[in-house]
């Protein structure tokens, strides 16, 4: 296994594509941590958080579809969420970069 900080941090990055191009957020860092999980030291351990912490805006923003008809609850939901998945990929980044270990808040642990 080799140590590759770069191609973390990039995975990391990697879910705000969905804020670019309106998908990729998901589907870029799943095919980047499967096919690096083995390859790269701590790939697995933070590709399966950033899994995790997509998976869970996923259902979230889902959730908060039919509260956008109870008094606009929903609305205001998307949008704390809009802003969690914008800044923590980038913290996390950042903390990858360092050394140091992510933590992705509110996540569901879907993939252990």
């Amino acid at each position: 296994m080799r140590k590759d900080n770069q191609l973390i941090v990039i995975t990391h990055l990697s879910q705000l594509l969905t804020f670019i191009t309106g998908f990729g957020g998901l589907i870029v860092p799943l095919i980047l941590w499967s096919t690096q999980k083995d390859k790269v030291f701590e790939m697995d351990q933070q590709g399966k958080q950033i899994i995790n912490f997509q998976l869970s805006m996923l259902i979230y923003a889902i959730i908060c579809v039919p509260a956008i008809l109870l008094l606009g609850l929903g609305i205001v939901g998307l949008i704390v969420i809009g802003f969690i998945s914008l800044i923590f990929p980038i913290i996390n980044a950042i903390k990858a970069n360092n050394g140091e270990s992510p933590t992705y808040p509110l996540s569901f642990n879907f993939i252990s």
